[in-house]
């Protein structure tokens, strides 16, 4: 009776080990699957936001240019850029000049010698004006007209404005353009579109300041120009009190004082 007991309960025990290890396997199996498809998840979502990466790379960011259209922009900018600065330091370095010459003709006592002098160095700063090709022209910014806006429709003035002056540029330095222009087409294609435009944020905003700063500059010019012309109608000593006044006027105006200490650091 008690070997008979033995038994069953030797089959009952093996049958429940039996119950427990195929339980195990599927308990295992079920754990691969679900890492399986826990790794599956992880990849699909990481081959989604590289997709994502790739598309704001090559598409465009908010502005909604392609990366072609902002490597066009980046380009006009830069040519702009240049324009500007020459017409820019032409003109600070005239207005810089008139004030230096103003300053050593106080050493002339003879009113008759000065008289000439001040003619003179007014007449060298407002021939600038005759000068088309030296000094751009650029539009007045709106005011209901955003800063990138106005920068853009000022590059498309001065880029209709032929420069003259330069002269036929030589084979040798037409093919050194074109090399730099493909330096700088190749760094900008391996930049996403996202940092191409936020360099031209950065370039609009300093060629802003910098249209600004030379239109104040252009503007004393001008006016220069009008008044000058005006004070013949004087005779000299009158027109003598006139035109010093005139270059006072400028010394202490804050587009000049804003500017005049840059032909020191340049």
């Amino acid at each position: 009776m008690s070997e008979v007991f033995h038994d069953g309960g030797s089959a009952s025990l093996i049958s429940t080990l039996r119950v427990e290890f195929a339980n195990n396997r599927i308990n295992q199996a079920n754990h691969r699957l679900s890492v399986s498809a826990s790794t599956n998840l992880v990849g699909k979502f990481t081959q989604s936001v590289r997709r994502i990466v790739q598309d704001v790379k090559d598409e465009g960011t908010s502005s909604g240019q392609s990366k072609e259209e902002v490597i066009e922009t980046n380009e006009r900018l830069r040519t702009v850029r240049i324009r500007l600065d020459g017409s820019y330091d032409t003109a600070k370095r005239a207005l810089v000049g008139l004030m230096c010459k103003y300053t050593d003709s106080k050493q002339v006592r003879n009113i008759f010698q000065r008289y000439k002098l001040l003619k003179s160095m007014v007449k060298d700063v407002i021939r600038l004006e005759t000068q088309y090709w030296t000094l751009v022209d650029i539009p007045r910014q709106e005011k209901q007209e955003t800063v990138p806006a106005f920068v853009l429709r000022a590059c498309a003035i001065m880029e209709k404005t032929h420069k003259s002056g330069e002269g036929v540029k030589t084979s040798a330095r037409l093919a050194e353009e074109a090399e730099s222009k493909r330096e700088r087409i190749e760094r900008l294609e391996n930049m996403t579109t996202a940092q191409i435009e936020a360099e031209n944020t950065q370039m609009t905003n300093d060629l802003y300041r910098l249209l600004k700063k030379y239109s104040g500059l252009r503007n004393l010019i001008r006016v220069l120009k009008t008044e000058y012309n005006d004070s013949k109608m004087y005779p000299m000593f009158p027109r003598y009190t006139i035109l010093k006044d005139l270059i006072k006027a400028i010394m202490h105006d804050p587009d000049y004082m804003e500017v005049c200490h840059e032909v020191d650091q340049a």
